[in-house]
């Protein structure tokens, strides 16, 4: 069955008088995008950022099927790939970027030190874990002064959780942090399995797959181990202008979101065939990963407190605020079931990208 003849059994309420900000409209100089024709006249523009990894799969879906610029046809829908969430905050801050989508610790510090932006919905859960290709570094008590962590960037999701893996298990959370080495995800793994310049990697999908599938690699903890229970891993973060402005622009978001994600849970075969060019995985593994423990998909948004009070505590944020701040008033939509849907939707048919390519968070 081809996707253009799946109609679609679900939808986002979307309460748009509470998702509105506080904070003063202000425009936003965007540059067109090279895979978009500038906008007529009058028309509206919205800028998203997606970045690299098995976490951002929804967002794949949504840019290669049309699916947000179906939901917002007075819209130029312009996407762009960026490899860091420094990359987005500075885009946000220049005006070139409406939404883009991270982890929650670099959100918060981003927040606390002034951004416009709040959360307005969740993405996806996933396994993260730092693994070692050293049989002597069991916990993180092995770890001697020479040998060296790669992660991301200091105060990125992976950071954050391993300073909680430190205060649980050696009592102070930056016991580690003169060890850390910042490298994007490929580099840190390549670094890894080659056995050159890393003693672990604190990483996430596909990259920990890819990692635990090698000889003599282990987990030394998790990131649920971390944390003491599930969280969302990535988020989607909206400039207040936008959220205070352009809430059809929100809802809009939300509904191709949940779209992709159906896709995702009931249409294997045709997601597996785009998602496997994405990232240059044989379909087969690329179905092992999506069905990996721990690897979840939903707009759900869990963890935002308990970040807020741990880095607050160890001084990764300097003033205080409280979850309901940071996040937009319908940021948990209510979910309708399929059987109460006033009306379906139909999906535009899948086109396979041939595009590859990986990088950090």
């Amino acid at each position: 069955m081809r996707l253009k003849d799946i109609t679609i059994l679900l939808a986002v309420l979307v309460l748009a008088g509470s998702c509105g900000g506080s904070e003063p409209a202000s425009e936003s100089d965007h540059q067109a995008s090279k895979e978009h024709p500038s906008p007529q006249k009058n028309q509206k523009t919205l800028v998203v950022a997606e970045q690299y990894g098995l976490a951002y799969a929804p967002l794949q879906i949504m840019r290669a099927q049309g699916l947000l610029e179906a939901e917002l046809p007075e819209y130029e829908v312009e996407w762009r790939r960026l490899g860091n969430t420094a990359a987005i905050r500075e885009a946000m801050l220049a005006g070139r970027l409406d939404a883009g989508f991270m982890g929650i610790p670099p959100f918060l510090i981003g927040y606390d030190r002034g951004m416009e932006w709040r959360i307005f919905t969740g993405l996806s859960e996933a396994p993260l874990g730092l693994v070692s290709g050293e049989e002597g570094l069991r916990s993180l008590a092995d770890f001697e002064p020479d040998d060296r962590i790669a992660l991301p960037q200091p105060g990125s999701i992976q950071h954050i959780l391993l300073s909680m893996a430190c205060e649980r298990e050696l009592g102070q959370a930056r016991a580690l942090d003169d060890r850390l080495v910042t490298m994007n995800h490929p580099d840190g793994m390549n670094a890894l399995l080659s056995g050159r310049g890393v003693s672990a990697h604190f990483t996430s999908p596909p990259y920990l797959m890819e990692e635990l599938a090698a000889k003599g690699t282990h987990l030394v903890v998790s990131g649920r181990e971390a944390m003491g229970g599930d969280f969302t891993f990535i988020v989607g973060v909206a400039t207040n202008s936008l959220l205070q402005e352009s809430p059809e622009a929100i809802g809009a978001l939300r509904r191709a979101l949940a779209q992709a994600v159906y896709l995702l849970e009931n249409e294997r075969e045709q997601v597996l065939e785009l998602l496997s060019s994405e990232y240059g995985l044989e379909q087969e593994t690329l179905s092992g990963y999506l069905d990996w423990e721990g690897m979840k998909y939903s707009q759900q948004v869990a963890g935002v407190e308990r970040f807020i009070e741990f880095m607050r505590a160890q001084d990764y944020l300097e003033s205080s605020f409280s979850v309901g701040q940071v996040l937009a008033g319908c940021v948990q939509p209510q979910e309708l079931q399929a059987n109460e849907l006033p009306e379906s939707k139909e999906l535009p048919e899948l086109q396979v990208s041939g595009q590859g390519g990986t990088d950090d968070d």
